[in-house]
């Protein structure tokens, strides 16, 4: 089987603070480095070292090469990425020294791709292969849609959270994925509990609190945080998704895919950086103490 990642790229500009700036505060920044990110290429890369192949679909404007440089480098299949003019979508992310952080957006060609080359791409795709979905793009119902009547498992990642967004997705998802925060988001947009939300399965992270997986008719699964030293949170969500995506699509069962992300976020929030920092296969699996 295969992950197929509809996804953002963005190029990420990272500034380090002594602390996050309050209203009409200016900071000197303590280092500064540029990195491939956006929740589409964090995942693909993150999916494609836990040890998944992994085909990428999005879009780049013409300042995109070096971006579709490290995806291919990382072992993400850049075949059906749109190059468009333009700009690629970019994001300017503020880290503290606690390792928190703030991030500003903008989308550049990820809203401006075209939808037949993305459905002209799944065609190719085969019945039981992954598709990783968020957030940043455009098209996302219709792809979910084409997806899903390809009999393809839709791994929803709903963030950043935009109610409109998820409900328009909901009906062709398999696994829905959010953050704490973005389920009560949830919760509070549809009028539903956890257990009463329109979809098969629903991963709810929890940060240093692990994560639960909720199945209908099944009991929960909770899988607890590995102990970290936290550097850098960001990309940790998108890692862990990409990480349960890769072992769901290798055959582990919901427990042990759950294991398997939990495991690969807690190496990759005690690295700087989003695409880069995410763990190789072996890594993850010595976290496990499973070996090579």
């Amino acid at each position: 089987m295969a992950v197929w990642c509809f996804g953002s790229i963005n190029i990420d500009h990272f500034h380090v603070l002594d602390h996050l700036p309050a209203p009409g505060e200016t900071l000197a920044s303590r280092a500064y480095r540029v990195e491939l990110g956006g929740k589409g290429a964090n995942q693909s890369v993150a999916a494609a070292r836990a040890g998944a192949p992994v085909r990428h679909l999005g879009a780049v404007g013409a300042d995109g090469a070096s971006a579709l440089f490290e995806l291919e480098a990382a072992g993400v299949a850049c075949g059906a990425v749109q190059r468009l003019d333009g700009a690629t979508g970019h994001a300017v992310i503020l880290v503290d020294l606690a390792g928190e952080n703030s991030i500003v957006i903008h989308a550049g060609a990820n809203r401006e791709m075209a939808l037949v080359p993305v459905l002209e791409a799944l065609e190719e795709a085969e019945i039981g292969d992954l598709l990783l979905m968020q957030n940043e793009t455009a098209h996302q119902a219709e792809v979910a849609e084409a997806a899903m009547g390809k009999g393809m498992e839709v791994i929803y990642s709903a963030a950043p959270f935009d109610p409109e967004a998820v409900k328009a997705v909901l009906p062709f998802v398999s696994i829905l994925v959010m953050n704490a925060v973005e389920a009560r988001q949830m919760q509070a947009a549809l009028g539903l509990s956890l257990d009463e939300m329109p979809v098969e399965t629903l991963v709810v992270t929890r940060g240093s609190g692990g994560a639960s997986w909720y199945a209908r008719g099944w009991p929960e699964i909770h899988v607890p945080a590995f102990p970290a030293r936290v550097v850098d949170t960001t990309g940790a969500g998108d890692c862990f998704t990409g990480a349960l995506a890769a072992a769901l699509d290798l055959g582990a069962g919901p427990e042990a895919a759950m294991r398997y992300a939990s495991a690969a976020a807690g190496l990759q929030v005690g690295r700087h950086g989003t695409a880069g920092a995410m763990p190789r296969r072996a890594e993850i699996l010595a976290s496990l103490g499973e070996g090579g």
